[in-house]
């Protein structure tokens, strides 16, 4: 498998990789990913392996007609997904001359397809029926290390260890994808008024500014999550009563792990919305703040906190 993207670019692929192993379950799964990206998935047990996308020299099917040695080797004799190179007909060519039947395809649908349900059929591993697509879309199970470590991390950051935990994220890949710091700040005061959690904000190394701006609003205690590993990061979504944020990798990963989750999206971008079942998208305006989406987004996680207000998981989620 080839997919160069970002965190929660890849993830949508979950359900497809599924597809694949269920096609083929004595193989190997390799994924050519970012090295992060990839070792994350090897430890959560989605692939077997992982690869360095970058160092495969895949730039030379653009150009030639030749191929690095490391990326003849590890395409010999298998069946190759690329969710790259899909608009250069001779990068299709010359990959499928390595690896005969190699599958080429965008990474996202031209006609606004949900992103992950666009990489499944793009492998034509059309669903069979409903349990298998069910089985495709289960939360990944973590393994007992990656919980413990998450657990560790959290108490790290000053949880106690028993108080319901929510847990925000307000930054995301880019402005455009960022609710306003003042819902944050405004959601985060109703909660701990009204819900007695315990807040923790994830700062990721694309969050500080975001971050910042919220600290500045905030007018409750909120612990912090600052650039930790992904793993942990993984295994902390384990102990989290809900988990808030936007648009972003990390809220992917949090729907992908089964954490009770509610995420933040612009109206444009929902087709990106996570396949998880149990989590809870909204749409909000990301262009300035509205009181309505406040109102919505605070009810919503008072909703979620509460199980037996909760909606029967499965329902789509799109609000």
């Amino acid at each position: 498998m080839l997919h160069p993207g970002a965190l929660g670019d890849v993830l949508l692929a979950v359900p497809a990789l599924r597809a694949l192993r269920s096609d083929a379950p004595g193989d190997e799964l390799v994924l050519a990913a970012q090295p992060r990206i990839g070792g994350l998935l090897t430890l959560l047990g989605v692939v077997d392996r992982n690869v360095t996308f970058e160092t495969l020299g895949l730039q030379a099917l653009f150009t030639e007609d030749g191929a690095p040695a490391r990326l003849r080797d590890l395409v010999d004799g298998a069946r190759v997904v690329s969710w790259f190179g899909a608009r250069d007909p001779a990068f299709a060519r010359r990959l499928r001359a390595l690896a005969p039947g190699a599958s080429v395809a965008a990474s996202t649908a031209a006609d606004g397809a949900r992103v992950w349900v666009h990489l499944v059929a793009s492998l034509d591993a059309r669903f069979r029926d409903a349990a298998e697509q069910d089985a495709w879309r289960a939360p990944i199970s973590l393994p007992p290390a990656v919980v413990a470590e998450g657990r560790r991390l959290l108490l790290d950051a000053g949880w106690d260890g028993a108080s319901p935990l929510v847990m925000l994220h307000p930054g995301a890949g880019g402005a455009a994808k960022c609710w306003a710091p003042e819902g944050f700040a405004a959601l985060a005061e109703s909660l701990v008024a009204s819900a007695g959690v315990e807040l923790i904000v994830h700062d990721g190394p694309a969050d500080h500014d975001a971050v910042a701006r919220l600290r500045r609003r905030l007018g409750v205690p909120a612990l912090a999550l600052t650039d930790p590993p992904l793993g942990a990061v993984a295994g902390a979504l384990a102990h989290v009563a809900l988990w808030i944020g936007n648009d972003s990798g990390v809220s992917h990963l949090a729907a992908a792990v089964g954490a009770p989750s509610l995420v933040l999206f612009s109206d444009v971008n929902l087709a990106w919305r996570p396949w998880a079942r149990q989590t809870r998208t909204l749409a909000v305006s990301t262009g300035g703040l509205l009181p309505g989406n406040v109102a919505t987004v605070i009810a919503e996680a008072k909703a979620l906190l509460r199980p037996r207000e909760r909606r029967p998981i499965g329902a789509e989620e799109v609000r």
